[in-house]
């Protein structure tokens, strides 16, 4: 990997890991198109370890709180019906598919899926089900609300962007607006969802992402550090700015952004320019 590939990446990676267009998808886009090379599903994992920490320090607040209540609730009754430590659990819940799907699937993760006729296909397909969620989802259930239900399906949802294209935070708004979830709240739980899974992947694949003979391309330590601090301050940025658009606008900006993507990608591969593997 040469430093303009690590340092683009890492911007890929800090601009669209919150928007619901999916940055494992962007990563390799953009390395098909600019790179020639596959970055590699171990290069993402790692480099969301910015983007994750850009959500630690933005809600420190209210996750010291759901951690503190949620371990005085393990023996302490009085507390187990506050919403805070109900919210944990969601949390630790939810967060179970994700990582029972990436461990069975790891794999087929890093190959097959990240082919991109599957890819671009995965964009233009979910971007259609972000749609029908926006205009049919009543958006009205607020954070009070929120069942275990809730957090089970989003979770699910969430492990479906195992496969690039979906979008974490995507799949888990778009399940949360069709469970009547406000925009905001579905937004909020999707950052606390991603942490336990996001930050656990990473740590895993960090030797991986150095095997020079593994899949993608090989950064060095280097490279690698300044990506994923790249991806913290760019994705750091974006949470404040998502939380403020998604409070006032719809979300079918992001539903054509993401077709005409797929479709030229889609154009690209017919046209030979870029292979799909």
């Amino acid at each position: 990997m040469t430093w303009v590939e690590a340092i683009v990446l890492g911007i890929v990676q800090g601009l669209t890991e919150f928007l619901p267009i999916s940055s494992s998808a962007h990563l390799r886009i953009t390395s098909a198109i600019f790179f020639e090379e596959d970055a590699g599903a171990s290069f993402t994992a790692v480099t969301q370890l910015g983007t994750e920490a850009a959500v630690l320090i933005y809600f420190a607040k209210d996750i010291y709180r759901l951690a503190k209540t949620w371990i005085v609730g393990l023996w302490d009754r009085s507390v187990r019906s506050t919403l805070d430590y109900r919210m944990a659990w969601y949390v630790i819940i939810g967060s179970i598919p994700i990582g029972l799907f990436g461990f069975l699937f790891k794999d087929q993760i890093r190959s097959a899926a990240r082919n991109l006729y599957l890819v671009s296909t995965t964009l233009i397909v979910f971007a259609l089900i972000l749609a029908f969620a926006e205009y049919w989802g009543r958006k009205v259930r607020t954070i009070e609300q929120f069942t275990l239900k809730d957090g089970v399906v989003m979770g699910f949802a969430q492990a479906m962007a195992l496969v690039p294209g979906v979008s974490r935070s995507g799949g888990v708004v778009t399940a949360g607006m069709l469970l009547n979830l406000t925009r905001e709240t579905a937004t909020r739980y999707s950052f606390l969802l991603a942490i336990p899974a996001v930050v656990m992947s990473g740590i895993f694949s960090i030797p991986d992402v150095f095997d020079k003979s593994g899949e993608g391309l090989t950064p060095s330590v280097p490279q690698m550090v300044v990506a994923t601090v790249i991806a913290f301050a760019l994705g750091y940025a974006s949470i404040a700015w998502l939380l403020r658009y998604v409070a006032h606008h719809t979300l079918y900006a992001f539903v054509l952004y993401r077709v005409a993507l797929g479709s030229l990608v889609l154009c690209l591969l017919a046209a030979g320019t870029i292979t799909a593997t």
